[in-house]
């Protein structure tokens, strides 16, 4: 039997997706911070690694409202590289596979 994926949902596009693809972000006693191991204790929200879905989310104010606490702009300019950072590596697999 396969092992089954644990798939989340995007507080930007609403969509589900697998864990792993995500990037999350965690509330901490202090506010919310990026997660990269995706193991952090705490309330998570997670984003697409799409420049498109972090600014519904942001936006929206759907990601504050996720983890029930304001995302300061610190956080938000790690998360905007981090996406960025992914963003790129999804392109360059993209065209890997052409």
């Amino acid at each position: 039997m396969p092992k089954k994926i644990p798939m989340r949902m995007c507080v930007g596009c609403r969509e589900m997706k697998e864990k792993r693809s995500l990037v999350r972000v965690v509330r901490t006693g202090s506010g919310a911070a990026l997660d990269a191991t995706g193991k952090a204790n705490g309330r998570g929200a997670y984003v697409c690694p799409s420049a498109e879905c972090l600014k519904r989310a942001v936006r929206s104010k759907a990601l504050s409202r996720a983890l029930d606490t304001e995302v300061s702009a610190e956080v938000l300019e790690r998360l905007t590289a981090e996406v960025a950072k992914r963003e790129g590596g999804l392109a360059h697999a993209e065209d890997a596979d052409v």
